[in-house]
């Protein structure tokens, strides 16, 4: 395993791995010796494998893992994040955070520094693939914050507020198993070993954690995005509101980060997840001749981007059925962000749930590690709590983002004409489209655990 570091430099979704019977350790890695205070070293009875003893593990450091990591620090909870690149993988392009997801990076201590380099969003504007203005909605008066955040500067910003040797690179999760003390233990690919009390699943929307507890890959939704970041070096003069352009099967999007950046997509359907491209430049160009007639803002927007900066995705979810779908937390091992609940970008909801997750999860786990050796039981009680009342936030809010999606991905010729003269000038009410950007997951403060470790 490499050495934990600090400051890393580039970013991009953990997980993903086959959980298979463990290799040769042959060529088994080693912890930074500087690891301290953190864990103990126990030599397994007729072994010659050192298993490094942790109260906690992460796996993953994207947003999920980093928010909780950052969370648990808060309450003075140590973690152990393991994130199988060999450094923070920092590309991608922008993900828009409503007024639930700033409360929980107040609660984290990062948001004044983020509020500081992104442009805050006072509306959103909603046009036909014409030109036409169908709508133009003010968010001021609903005491909403929006900003668009680069998904880069949110994970560096995270990661440099935990300890230097909280992120081990380079550690790729190979298998998972309960041990005979009840810890669940862990084998990485370098023939490295751990044991926890506590592991918690943020490697993404397809988890090796989530896989070990019985989930499913998500499941393809019918359309794809393209997503890009255009540059402009002199400024920018664009509105700053979310500028939305419906076609039939088709809609696009861009919204200002900062006086430099604006960030873009395209929907689009198709019947089956379309496939990788290598090629930056016919990303770009693909893009440009699905909205070739569209408004000449955003075809600027798009030819502004950089070509390597380009990404084309199929979109996907997860509907956590109750009495149907696994738990999402089992016997110490529990889920955090996509890894749970994947859901389309819809209702901008995906990163703001797995920065909620965060704070309920450590809230509840600091109580449950305050009762020291008190046994298992009170960390599994915390994680139930946890999954039963995130369940009840997250999965309305995964159908209410398909269905959204779906809505607006018609190709009907007369449902668009409907929608676009009909629905949207006269039906839709601001309130409404935000009300579930008004939860409150609550604060860090717990009477309990604050010193738990």
């Amino acid at each position: 395993m490499a050495a934990c570091i600090a400051r890393p430099s580039s970013f991009a979704p953990s997980g993903g791995t086959v959980l298979r019977p463990r290799r040769s350790a042959a060529n088994r890695g080693g912890f930074n010796s500087n690891y301290a205070g953190r864990s103990s070293l126990v030599r397994v009875v007729g072994s010659s494998q050192d298993v490094r003893k942790e109260n906690v593990v992460i796996v993953g450091a994207g947003i999920a893992g980093l928010a909780t990591a950052l969370a648990l620090q808060r309450l003075g909870i140590r973690s152990l994040v393991l994130e199988q690149g060999e450094s923070l993988r920092t590309g991608g392009t922008s993900l828009t955070l409503f007024k639930n997801g700033w409360k929980v990076l107040d609660e984290l201590g990062v948001a004044d520094s983020l509020r500081s380099q992104f442009t805050e969003i006072r509306g959103m504007v909603i046009k036909s693939e014409e030109g036409r203005e169908l709508r133009n909605f003010d968010f001021q008066h609903l005491g909403q914050e929006v900003r668009g955040v680069e998904r880069r500067v949110l994970l560096e910003t995270m990661a440099s507020q935990l300890p230097s040797d909280a992120v081990c690179y380079a550690s790729r999760l190979q298998a998972i198993h309960k041990n005979h003390m009840g810890e669940t233990s862990l084998e990485l690919e370098d023939g490295t070993r751990l044991a926890t009390k506590v592991l918690i699943g943020c490697d993404g929307a397809r988890s090796s954690v989530a896989k070990w507890m019985g989930f499913s890959n998500p499941s393809y939704v019918g359309h794809s995005a393209y997503r890009g970041l255009g540059m402009y070096p002199n400024g920018q003069l664009f509105n700053p509101k979310v500028h939305y352009i419906y076609g039939r099967g088709l809609r696009a999007g861009y919204v200002p980060l900062s006086p430099m950046k604006v960030y873009w997509f395209i929907c689009f359907n198709s019947p089956s997840p379309v496939p990788k491209v290598k090629d930056p430049l016919l990303l770009k160009k693909e893009a440009l001749d699905l909205v070739k007639n569209w408004p000449g803002e955003l075809l600027d927007v798009i030819e502004r981007t950089p070509e390597d900066t380009i990404v084309r995705t199929p979109l996907a979810d997860r509907w956590l059925w109750p009495l149907i779908s696994p738990q999402g937390s089992s016997d110490g091992v529990v889920l955090v962000g996509d890894a749970w609940h994947p859901m389309t970008p819809n209702l901008g909801q995906g990163a703001c749930c797995a920065l909620e997750d965060s704070i309920v999860l450590a809230r509840k786990l600091a109580s449950a590690l305050a009762h020291g050796d008190a046994g298992s039981a009170h960390v599994n009680e915390a994680l139930q709590a946890y999954t039963n009342e995130r369940w009840r936030r997250i999965f309305p809010l995964t159908l209410r983002a398909n269905l959204v999606g779906s809505l607006l991905q018609w190709e009907n010729q007369v449902v668009c004409a409907i929608r676009n003269n009909i629905v949207i000038p006269k039906l839709v009410k601001l309130e409404p489209l935000l009300e579930h950007t008004n939860y409150d997951c609550g604060s860090l403060q717990t009477t309990e655990g604050l010193n738990a470790g």
